[in-house]
């Protein structure tokens, strides 16, 4: 099947009808106006939550279900339980509107829905294939209750083929599914949703995956209508491209010290050239998140289920594990100097303090899976050091010293995980200041208290965030990723 590319903003949709302006104002822009639907989101998530919160936005009556009661409550209060920025606001705006509501499970959700979203996990397999049994259950709980007609959209990043894995868990001849694969990134949800740099969908019936882009049309952004294993290739080849390209130029950091060069200046040269751009060149502790490590993996398994040896992508991933160990020897090379001669019993790290600055997998967002700075951060503690962390979305209850980092045991060495309230209190005593995740507040720290609260005034800077000239004026040893 051939693919076909519209210009919502030249066109006004797939079938070139044209669309007025309308009323719609509000601090997120005027979309252009057109039909309402009726839409039913199923999974209120990462991906979920955004997604039914800008179709409320452009003007559709949308109900989203979860399984879990206790999230549905907050969101009936118009309350967000995961940080994303702006995200309240509009999910509130929605409810203001009475476009947007929220109720438990998925039947009661899909009462009336001319569309059913599907945005429930798909988590890792052992072998690297995604988990469909979310997907399936959803599937076979709403079958019965589907109006004939109904689209189904897969929103999850699901592997080629699970369209027709839908289908055949609905067992219905009257319920068409399609593929609308989500580019979201955590941290910038809301401009990604409401300004999409293109929408793709795909589908063995083009009516029915034109109609799934029509209900975006009020972006304004190119709609890609192709058939449904494209649109599913397309989402994997999406983020294996960009893992890629954060592998590359880790390596280019790790190239850059051993030659005496500057990843900076190189990051200079590379970005201006447009054909490279600026995009995921940003040298880091490696890449993460609930996407990237999940969906490369999926890929690999993909290929190597159609006989197609992918080494190319395996090596980007063989690199990222390399980058965790590098940074985690940086540290290593940090502490040496304070720890007792002859220590031994647990690890490299017996006997080491060392605060950590930063767990999320990037700023802006609270989720701590598949989390590069809580892979470097547990590797130093199961070498046996004693590390104190700080993170702006792990809360440590009032009055506490500290608490042990949610969801993760140190099961090797002596050592231990353990959040502290503040930046300041983590690093008391401490031989090293790890950065980890990239916030912005850390900038702007007082770091002649933080020099006082150490015991050894050294920063190890996996994010390149902070200047290596000032900190080295106040007294500080800096060693960054591929800056002298």
């Amino acid at each position: 099947m051939s693919s076909t590319l519209f210009a919502h903003g030249e066109h006004g949709g797939p079938d070139g009808s044209g669309r007025s302006s309308g009323p719609n104002e509000s601090a997120f822009g005027s979309p252009r106006i057109g039909p309402v639907h009726t839409i039913a989101v199923i999974g209120v998530g990462y991906v979920g939550l955004p997604t039914a919160a800008t179709l409320a936005h452009l003007g559709h009556r949308v109900t989203c279900g979860d399984a879990d009661p206790a999230k549905v409550a907050v969101l009936q209060q118009g309350h967000v339980p995961i940080v994303e920025e702006h995200l309240e606001d509009l999910v509130r705006e929605g409810q203001a509107a009475g476009n947007l509501s929220f109720v438990v499970g998925a039947t009661a959700a899909i009462q009336g829905a001319e569309f059913v979203f599907l945005c429930v996990p798909t988590p890792q397999g052992d072998d690297g294939s995604a988990d469909l049994s979310y997907v399936e259950a959803v599937a076979a709980e709403i079958s019965p209750h589907l109006a004939a007609g109904t689209v189904i959209v897969n929103k999850s990043t699901v592997p080629v083929g699970s369209t027709l894995v839908v289908e055949r868990v609905l067992g219905r001849t009257d319920i068409q599914v399609v593929s609308n694969p989500e580019f979201l990134r955590e941290g910038t949800a809301v401009p990604d949703s409401l300004h999409p740099e293109r929408i793709v969908v795909g589908g063995d019936d083009q009516a029915a995956a034109a109609r799934v882009g029509e209900l975006f049309a009020g972006t304004q952004a190119p709609l890609l209508i192709t058939d449904a294993a494209t649109a599913e290739t397309i989402k994997y080849a999406s983020n294996a491209f960009l893992a890629t390209k954060l592998s590359f130029v880790n390596a280019v950091a790790s190239l850059c010290e051993a030659v005496g060069a500057d990843v900076r200046d190189v990051i200079l040269g590379l970005g201006y050239d447009r054909r490279i751009g600026f995009e995921y060149l940003k040298p880091g502790p490696g890449w993460g998140g609930s996407c990237l490590p999940k969906d490369t993996r999926a890929l690999v398994h993909i290929a190597e289920q159609a006989g197609y040896d992918f080494s190319f992508l395996k090596g980007a991933i063989a690199t990222n594990e390399e980058q965790f160990e590098r940074v985690v020897t940086k540290v290593r090379t940090a502490v040496a100097p304070t720890l007792a001669a002859g220590t031994d019993g647990g690890g490299d790290f017996t006997g080491a303090v060392v605060a950590v600055w930063g767990l999320t997998f990037k700023a802006g967002t609270d989720d701590l899976r598949n989390s590069p700075a809580v892979e470097i951060a547990l590797r130093v503690a199961e070498g046996g050091a004693e590390v104190r962390a700080y993170d702006p979305t792990v809360k440590v209850p009032e009055g506490a010293r500290s608490v042990p980092v949610p969801g993760f045991d140190v099961v090797d060495g002596d050592g231990s995980l353990l959040a502290y309230p503040d930046a300041y209190t983590a690093c008391l005593g401490a031989s090293a200041v790890v950065v980890l995740t990239e916030w912005d507040e850390f900038r702007w720290l007082d770091f002649t208290k933080v020099h006082d609260a150490l015991a050894a005034p050294v920063f190890v800077d996996a994010r390149n965030l902070l200047d290596p000239a000032q900190v080295r004026r106040l007294g500080f040893s800096y060693e960054g990723i591929g800056r002298r």
